[in-house]
């Protein structure tokens, strides 16, 4: 589908007003909009029907974000609807909208293109107290990297959200699990990956064990685990 379904200033369901086209996927295209009454601004999801047949995928994903409405990395859900374009039937799904960006373009617009030790480990706390609110309602995210996350403010503290949920159909302990090993990868990333990562202090080290799946996992058998560590890390070294 090379033409975008939305172009600025469309009127969709009198409701919204496009006001920015913001990325496709696989699954669809998100762009930003204004209520025409209200004048918030949200961000509508539409998923293409070809990859969401009878609204199966849309609607499994609404209800896990209403599920997860608590957690602080959770874009808050509004609404899902219906709607009829070019003759075809879409699945639409209203979230807030957030004025960030992604983290990997943070991350790149850093010096070196990486973050410091103490930025970093305060970065993957946050998250990691984030995912733990996910775990804790038997949920996960499926699959996490510095593409899908969203830094909106950075100061004393992240204000992190995460986009692009899965839907595995296998057990959910092991993408739970998942969730830990791409949290370290993140964390290995964002400190500059292999050509850094041999200067790294030890309790860094600790945290990314190589990035070996099985050692990770043994050391933190559940996001408790790691949020423990951090928690309590050794800061010799690190500042």
């Amino acid at each position: 589908m090379k033409d975008n379904l939305l172009t600025n200033g469309r009127i969709i369901s009198n409701k919204y007003e496009v006001i920015d086209f913001l990325g496709k996927g696989q699954e669809g295209e998100v762009y930003k909009v204004r209520e025409r009454y209200t004048k918030k601004l949200r961000a509508i999801k539409l998923f293409y029907p070809q990859r969401d047949q009878r609204g199966v995928v849309s609607s499994r994903i609404a209800k896990k974000l209403d599920k997860l409405s608590e957690s602080p990395l959770v874009l808050n859900y509004l609404s899902y609807e219906f709607m009829t374009l070019r003759g075809d039937t879409y699945a639409c799904m209203t979230t807030e909208f957030i004025n960030g960006e992604m983290l990997s373009d943070f991350v790149n617009k850093q010096r070196q293109k990486r973050l410091n030790v103490f930025v970093a480990i305060h970065l993957l706390y946050t998250l990691a107290i984030g995912i733990d609110s996910i775990h804790s309602l038997g949920e996960y995210h499926g699959d996490l990297h510095t593409d899908n996350i969203l830094i909106q403010k950075f100061g004393l503290e992240f204000d992190l959200k995460i986009i692009d949920f899965h839907h595995w159909g296998d057990s959910k302990q092991a993408n739970r699990e998942e969730d830990i090993v791409k949290l370290v990868r993140i964390f290995y990333d964002i400190l500059g990956g292999q050509k850094y990562y041999s200067s790294q202090p030890d309790s860094v080290k600790y945290i990314i064990c190589g990035l070996k799946r099985s050692y990770i996992l043994d050391r933190f058998k559940s996001i408790n685990h790691l949020i423990y560590y951090i928690e309590n890390m050794d800061w010799s070294g690190t500042l």
